[in-house]
């Protein structure tokens, strides 16, 4: 029992939560443009999506240097077995994938659909995988902010329509940036270990204070692109509704800015606010293009 909560651990759910929801707020775009008409295609590109973020997050954990243990204080013996069923669990994930892949294509897709389903492949195996292993590059948080934010929702719309929107855009646009400021709080979480094994993530690549400061800046930019948008000649009635978590986001700013003053830290209580500042807003947007 215990093996199996480590491995689902390593699948890190919550991302995985946020690959479906903003996979969802790509079809709900297309229905807002009365274009979702495709269900079983809906269905095979979700499975499709869900398995590869899977297999990518497996793959990150095997190929993590055998120095650093993947579950603290447990034995060599138990740290093999776990890179042995992350490895093979992810190319069980990648053997289905692969399947309805071919599905996929038995559904005639765009070819913008085939790109984006390229390029989120691509990205997994880059961000796992030896050489370039991006998990590790000081760049990881973008790129997977950018995988879950931006290209898969963009790949469940041309899924629907054989295209994409300046809609897609404009949502997406404060997702990524509220994806950046959740996943550098993940590192703030894992700072100490994160020095002590020389892992390059975001916040060790631009120092403690530099990242507070950027943490801030990414969620005050998320904010004035929704305020922008109806400037652009987007609908209000879509772009306002997110403002109703701004109050949990300012609660997020402040709480690290009094950690980063030397308040007592706690992780859990921060992890969790910014998750759920980025997951209502993924939510928010998706029950508003969903009923209108």
């Amino acid at each position: 029992m215990p093996r199996l909560k480590h491995l689902l651990t390593f699948t890190r759910p919550l991302t995985l939560v946020f690959a479906g929801m903003t996979y969802t707020l790509g079809v709900g775009i297309a229905r807002y443009l009365g274009r979702a008409d495709n269900p079983l295609a809906f269905g095979l590109g979700f499975g499709w999506v869900i398995l590869v973020v899977m297999a990518m997050n497996l793959l990150a954990v095997y190929f993590r240097p055998h120095e650093q243990r993947l579950i603290k204080d447990e034995p060599l013996q138990e740290q093999n077995w776990l890179r042995a069923a992350a490895f093979q669990l992810s190319v069980a994930a990648l053997g289905v994938a692969a399947l309805l892949t071919v599905f996929l294509l038995q559904q005639s897709i765009s070819p913008t659909a085939f790109t984006f389903a390229a390029i989120i492949l691509v990205v997994a195996l880059i961000y796992a995988l030896p050489p370039l292993r991006l998990v590790n590059s000081g760049f990881g948080e973008q790129i997977l902010a950018a995988q879950v934010a931006a290209f898969v929702p963009a790949f469940s719309l041309a899924l629907q329509t054989g295209d994409v929107h300046r809609l897609l855009s404009a949502a997406i646009t404060p997702i990524i940036l509220l994806a950046i400021a959740y996943f550098l709080v993940l590192n703030f979480a894992t700072y100490k270990e994160d020095v002590k094994y020389e892992r390059r993530t975001l916040l060790t690549r631009a120092g403690w204070e530099r990242a507070v400061n950027l943490h801030h800046i990414v969620i005050f930019l998320a904010y004035l692109s929704l305020a922008a948008m109806p400037l652009l000649g987007l609908p209000s009635a879509i772009f306002f509704p997110p403002f109703y978590i701004a109050p949990l986001a300012l609660l997020q700013i402040f709480t690290l800015h009094r950690i980063s003053q030397g308040a007592p830290a706690n992780w859990t209580f921060l992890t969790t606010l910014a998750a759920s500042v980025l997951g209502l807003t993924i939510y928010i947007f998706i029950v508003t293009f969903w009923i209108r």
